[in-house]
């Protein structure tokens, strides 16, 4: 596997399109971090890193659905920096998601944090994905 980031951007999409709770992904640093992000975000209800599983970990995390109407949170999610193709910008040059209504995840100095956090700390770095 080349990519694990849109490996684990794509188990999180098919997850949502099976309407399942809860979707298990082999873990890393980048993918906690971006875990973390989803939940402080409100994008996913809960999560729990499995490190008893085997030797790399495991990432549970249970998706987040609206109680009535049974629509995900998690409308789109779109991988923009690729490992062929890397995507730098500034923070003068934060993109908007959906006009402010979605994140992006950006990779920097100071840890994976969403574009606002980013902006607000005067730092650029390596965008990652879109959520919206």
């Amino acid at each position: 596997m080349t990519d694990p980031i849109a490996d684990y951007l794509t188990r999180i999409r098919n997850a949502i399109k099976a309407n399942h709770r809860i979707v298990e992904i082999p873990a890393s640093s980048i993918k906690k971090e971006m875990t973390k992000v989803l939940y402080e975000k409100g994008y996913i209800q809960s999560y729990k890193f499995d490190t008893e599983a085997n030797v790399q970990g495991v990432i549970k995390i249970a998706l987040k659905y609206h109680p009535v109407t049974k629509q995900p949170a998690i409308v789109s999610l779109e991988r923009i920096s690729s490992p062929g193709l890397r995507k730098y910008v500034k923070s003068t040059d934060m993109p908007r998601v959906l006009n402010g209504l979605g994140i992006a995840v950006v990779s920097t100095s100071k840890g994976v944090i969403t574009d606002k956090e980013a902006k607000k700390l005067n730092i650029g770095g390596e965008v990652l994905c879109y959520i919206y």
